[in-house]
């Protein structure tokens, strides 16, 4: 399979779908779905940090990856953003077809 689910947190909301439609406008992704109020608990620059974040969840294919990285980093507030593909294994043919008909 060609296709991946790419995870994205993010700091709000706002931020969340700004990235959201920018991947979608420019069919960097399909779809992306938003999922508020998640808890994120992590190291950074020795502190261990506790924060409320948005996740985005977009589904994509392997060969627009690197695209989508830039594409993040450009529009994102954090330095070192999340971004973690995983492979889609098994989906739907009809959503599967749908996903290659609108990303480049």
């Amino acid at each position: 399979m060609n296709e991946i689910v790419v995870l994205i947190t993010a700091s709000n909301e706002d931020e969340a779908v700004r990235i959201a439609k920018s991947l979608v406008e420019n069919r960097i992704a399909g779809c992306i779905n938003i999922i508020r109020d998640i808890r994120s608990i992590y190291s950074w620059r020795g502190n261990i940090e506790d924060e409320k974040e948005v996740l985005m969840v977009a589904k994509t294919k392997k060969g627009l990856f690197d695209t989508l990285i830039e594409e993040v980093k450009k529009l994102h507030s954090y330095t070192v953003p999340e971004i973690i593909a995983l492979p889609i294994i098994e989906g739907s043919e009809d959503y599967l077809k749908w996903l290659k008909e609108v990303t480049v």
